[in-house]
């Protein structure tokens, strides 16, 4: 353990990937992050157990030694992290592994390819040029997506040279297949571009766009020259503040999300979610859920609807603890849906007596004995909040 304390210190406070591996220099465990050396840190605390679960802990007491890649942006983190585990499949990785939730990239077979996103279950890769993935963050791969789209143009909806520009090609996000403003040849080479920059091969994608400039201007073809160099110009520097804020849940305030489910005898059936950050409720991120999928008394797949739901929110903080009114069923259904869409959050169950009064919690007693007052609260709230909303939801009906 001292041995990877130290290696933590030469960590650089950048983005990048990082590697745990054990003695024999076998990849374990794949991450990303903002700052290598804050990230890895954090497998190191005291709490280890309660707030990552069984399988990270196994896996850093097989870890011998941590390797990293230093990337120049948060973006080029999380495509690298994507195509490393792909090609390497860490057993301590398996949250990625056969989930077919998951998003990909897929460029398509034609005469000009679009990229598009497709669910795990929907993607069969002999139907497509290229693929890429899994991505477990739907809401951070659209950002990234967008933040890709402002360097590499691409067709994604539109008729290939209908006559009419569409909307992206309008705003600078499609480079003109509709119209006819690029041929197939042309955009061949963007296709080419987009695949090296998600296989993670930015330096090569760099040295093949410099070649390409100096060409064009050896030709004297200077606007074409001074397209690439503004290309190159973007790639060195991404701007992915927006993505930073989608990257690292657990930083600052210690934040708790309680969930509950109302109704009555199955009807009008409401889930809500409610936030406690460091012990004070914040009523402002109160969240309601009115039930679509499930019908009848089924509240642990209530739950899950509710959860699935939130966590297609990637612009909602990610919260430090869960909490849900219930017993080890309700806590299983959290759990179920947490690790199914790659998220190692802890989750605690407040079990109550007949009159609802809390009488003991599931989960980890450490961060129960250390957040007692905040699961309490964020308990009490969800209840409250559930109750009050499904009697409004009642009364607007005939």
């Amino acid at each position: 353990m001292s041995n990877l304390i130290d290696q933590i210190k030469k960590l650089p406070d950048a983005p990048g990937v990082y590697f745990f591996k054990d003695g024999a220099g076998k990849i374990l465990y794949i991450g990303k992050a903002t700052s290598l050396r804050d990230r890895v840190r954090s497998y190191f605390g005291a709490d280890l157990k309660e707030t990552r679960g069984p399988l990270i802990v196994q896996m850093i007491e097989r870890a011998r030694k941590i390797g990293f890649i230093e990337t120049g942006s948060v973006l080029e983190a999380l495509v690298l992290e994507a195509e490393l585990i792909r090609k390497y499949k860490p057993a301590h990785n398996t949250d990625l592994k056969d989930d077919k939730s998951f998003n990909y990239v897929v460029i398509t077979k034609e005469d000009f390819p679009r990229v598009l996103l497709v669910r795990g279950h929907n993607l069969d890769p002999k139907e497509y040029k290229e693929y890429f993935g899994p991505f477990p963050n739907g809401g951070q791969l659209k950002e990234a997506m967008r933040l890709v789209r402002k360097i590499f143009s691409f067709r994604d909806k539109c008729v290939p040279n209908s006559g009419r520009p569409c909307f992206n090609a309008q705003i600078g996000l499609c480079p003109g297949v509709c119209i006819g403003t690029v041929d197939k040849k042309e955009y061949a080479k963007i296709i080419r571009n987009i695949i090296l920059f998600f296989r993670g091969k930015k330096k090569d994608l760099l040295n093949k766009l410099e070649k390409e400039m100096k060409e064009f201007a050896k030709k004297e073809e200077f606007e074409k020259a001074s397209e690439i160099k503004q290309t190159i110009f973007a790639l060195s520097h991404i701007h992915d503040v927006s993505l930073l804020k989608k990257e690292e849940m657990g930083n600052g305030p210690f934040r708790v999300e309680g969930y509950d489910i109302a109704h009555m005898s199955g009807t009008n059936t409401v889930g809500v979610m409610t936030v406690v950050s460091n012990g004070e409720a914040e009523r402002g991120q109160y969240r309601k859920f009115r039930i679509r999928n499930v019908q009848g008394v089924n509240d642990t797949a209530h739950l899950k609807e509710v959860l699935e739901r939130r966590v297609e929110h990637p612009e909602w903080k990610f919260p430090n603890l869960i909490v849900v009114d219930g017993g080890i069923a309700q806590k299983n259904a959290a759990e179920f849906v947490l690790k199914k869409y790659g998220f190692q959050i802890p989750v605690v169950g407040v079990v109550k007596d007949e009159h609802h009064h809390p009488k003991h919690f599931i989960g980890g007693q450490e961060l129960v004995r250390k957040h007692e007052k905040e699961i309490l609260l964020s308990n009490n709230e969800a209840h409250r909040f559930a109750i009050e909303y499904h009697k409004k939801l009642r009364e607007k009906l005939p």
